[in-house]
């Protein structure tokens, strides 16, 4: 199980319907301007980090990309959704979320 209070987060953005997985449904919400973060598995390949960078940077709000240790698997296992990609597309989960993955990168250093 993992321990990390991100993922936990995520798990309850995803519950209460504040997550876009997937390489599509992600994609339209950064273009659409819902995504508050889009966040990116380990595992991901560089061409869709790349993508999603690009689609965040000419979005109006333009959205932090992240990418985390997870992999794909991993969110998986964790979220019952297998995807690379998701965005956050709640201002409040968005700011918590990001503020623990930071903290946990701080850990880790």
């Amino acid at each position: 199980m993992n321990s990390k209070k991100y993922m936990q987060m995520l798990g309850m953005a995803r519950r209460a319907g504040r997550l876009s997985m997937g390489h599509d449904m992600a994609l339209l919400a950064v273009r659409q301007g819902k995504a508050q973060a889009v966040i990116l598995a380990s595992d991901v390949s560089e061409r869709l980090a790349a993508e999603f960078e690009r689609a965040a940077a000419g979005a109006k709000n333009q959205p932090p990309c992240i990418r985390i240790d997870e992999t794909i698997n991993d969110i998986h296992r964790l979220l019952g959704y297998k995807a690379g990609v998701l965005t956050v597309n709640d201002m409040n989960f968005s700011a918590r979320i990001t503020e623990l993955i930071k903290e946990e990168n701080a850990y880790a250093d």
